[in-house]
């Protein structure tokens, strides 16, 4: 018996290569099931959040609304300002404990992305470990790398080329880990983000993965190159801001404005939070001399 078509897949695709504003305009999709109905609608607005539209997702979900689309509101709520943080983590963990609605795979996929965003890993994997999707396995992946545990991330990779080797994410997931390991791995990663470059609509995501590439090769100007490619098509995003002060240190160029700019726009970066930290320890040092 042949396969159902999956008329989502484009509308995944993009969302996964970060062709955000493509998989809304694309996302009317005939035919589906009311299960098929609820992801593309959950894609839809995961993709919002990406573009940074929470206030349109929080008003556009309503109360009545199925679970999962519950908890991508959540997570437009929790992203939306620090004071929401903490009242849409414990309804998160509430919801979590409803046998009803607990194993959902997209709340338990929500609930991974804020434990992860509040570097909580232990917590975030108690919900993804148990895997269920692909978006689960990535996101384990990538937990994984941030924990610097690329042998169990390894080990998640494996059981997604075991479900499907050729899957957006499965090959997405492979060139984090190859990344991660470093050395003759970053050709291997810097071929997938070209693979994709070549079949797919170029997105900010795509060329900051074959940028940082480039940079882990000693390819300065070439990752220049795509990161002010990256730039013209979004300006704020915080990746392409980090990775042009690394690469512009590199050049030795000025990165003063892309820090500014990060700083403006995502003051929480990490990169933002070590360069204050690395202030404040030069201005002591300074001050201990004088």
């Amino acid at each position: 018996m042949a396969a159902a078509p999956d008329h989502l897949f484009n509308l995944r695709n993009n969302f996964y290569l970060g062709a955000f504003q493509a998989a809304i305009n694309n996302s009317d999709v005939p035919n589906l099931s009311p299960d098929d109905a609820v992801e593309r609608d959950s894609l839809v607005y995961r993709s919002y959040i990406a573009l940074g539209s929470y206030q349109l997702v929080v008003h556009e979900i309503d109360s009545s609304a199925p679970t999962p689309l519950q908890a991508v509101k959540l997570l437009a709520l929790y992203l939306s300002s620090p004071e929401n943080k903490e009242s849409a983590i414990s309804s998160l963990k509430e919801w979590l404990a409803d046998p009803a609605i607990g194993s959902n795979p997209i709340l338990r996929l929500i609930a991974g992305i804020v434990f992860t965003h509040e570097q909580d890993y232990n917590e975030a994997l108690k919900h993804t470990n148990a895997g269920g999707t692909m978006e689960l396995h990535a996101l384990n992946v990538q937990i994984f790398l941030k924990m610097h545990r690329s042998d169990y991330a390894e080990r998640q990779l494996r059981a997604m080329q075991q479900i499907d080797e050729d899957h957006t994410l499965t090959q997405l997931a492979s060139a984090w880990l190859n990344l991660a390991v470093g050395g003759s791995k970053i050709q291997e990663a810097y071929l997938i983000f070209q693979d994709f470059s070549e079949k797919y609509q170029m997105t900010s995501l795509i060329l900051n993965g074959k940028a940082v590439c480039c940079m882990h090769m000693g390819n300065f100007d070439e990752a220049e190159t795509l990161l002010l490619e990256a730039l013209n098509k979004d300006a704020k995003d915080p990746e392409t801001l980090a990775n042009l002060v690394v690469c512009c240190l590199h050049l030795g160029k000025a990165s003063s404005r892309f820090l500014s700019q990060l700083k403006l726009s995502h003051p929480d970066h990490v990169l933002v939070k070590r360069a204050s930290t690395a202030e404040e320890s030069f201005d002591r040092a300074v001050q201990s001399v004088a």
